[in-house]
């Protein structure tokens, strides 16, 4: 079953953010835009380099009004360690969530149960809680930060604007479509 325009499920959860651990629940990702970006694991390969491509994009997703939340199966302890241990993810400024009960992956249907781990699973969350974007990729496929500013731009336009549509390659000022019977094999 697929998660667009679904509820986010309940969680608790912890996180590393900012030098401190603060308590997280599903109500903290709603009122604004989030993006919840799954990875394997802390003290990997791949994930260093998502995770730091998103502190550098980090204010220009806050300037829009969206929170990002990383999540792995590790421990807050563990995404505490890692911040301090590596310049990469010493740029962080956004929550690391800590899922080692797995509860939040399961809820994002990210879980490879077998390896204890979480695929890598990017989730935009609209301001009333539902997932408008839905990404999954291979273990070894890094994803773009840029791309997905891109995205969470076209959905922040078609949330604002009801009946209009972003067409592929769609650039914040671009032009949009409005779906009618008169646009029908006219594209």
């Amino acid at each position: 079953m697929s998660l667009i325009n679904t509820e986010i499920k309940p969680f608790q959860a912890t996180a590393y953010s900012k030098g401190q651990f603060v308590d997280l629940t599903e109500a903290d990702l709603k009122g604004h835009w989030s993006v919840v970006f799954f990875y394997p694991a802390d003290f990997t390969f791949v994930c260093p380099t998502e995770l730091e491509d998103l502190a550098e994009h980090y204010d220009a997703f806050k300037q829009l009004g969206v929170e990002i939340y990383s999540v792995s199966t590790d421990t807050h302890f563990t995404h505490k360690a890692w911040h301090d241990s590596s310049d990469a993810i010493g740029k962080i400024q956004y929550p690391m969530i800590g899922d080692p009960t797995w509860r939040i992956a399961k809820n994002f249907d990210v879980l490879i149960e077998a390896e204890g781990m979480a695929d890598r699973g990017t989730f935009v969350i609209d301001p009333d809680g539902k997932i408008q974007i839905v990404e999954i990729t291979a273990g070894g496929i890094g994803r773009d930060a840029q791309e997905l500013l891109r995205k969470v731009k076209a959905a922040h336009y078609v949330y604002n604007h009801p009946g209009e549509v972003c067409p592929a390659k769609w650039k914040e000022g671009d032009s949009t479509l409005a779906p009618s019977i008169d646009l029908v094999g006219k594209i």
